[in-house]
């Protein structure tokens, strides 16, 4: 994946519940209690991990990108935790596959890798 691929799928996934574009988005899928499709936080993972390489020595990210970046990262967390309290039953690894995303997510912020 290359840093335009990655970036665009980011703001995509980052920003769906904004624009309700993209009903499959990893956001917009947490926002209505249904489970990532497989193979969907691999491809963040990555993208993110894609996006840190080519930003780490920038003294700032443009304002969409850090938008959904951000946003996957807060919203992500805060859909898992609302599907909970509704009684969604999550996949067993959502979780610590959030962490890696928020882990991913400072990372990119910081410009030191967080494992």
């Amino acid at each position: 994946m290359d840093y335009p691929t990655a970036r665009h799928f980011i703001i995509a996934q980052g920003t769906a519940l904004q624009t309700r574009h993209n009903p499959d988005a990893f956001l917009a899928l947490l926002d209505r209690g249904d489970r990532p499709i497989p193979g969907q936080m691999t491809s963040i993972l990555l993208a993110l991990k894609v996006i840190f390489a080519a930003t780490q020595d920038s003294d700032s990210l443009d304002r969409e990108l850090a938008n959904g970046v951000y946003l996957l990262a807060i919203e992500s967390r805060n859909c898992f935790e609302a599907g909970l309290r509704q009684g969604v039953k999550w996949p067993p690894l959502l979780a610590e596959d959030l962490d890696r995303l928020q882990a991913a997510a400072n990372s990119i912020f910081s410009g030191t890798w967080q494992e």
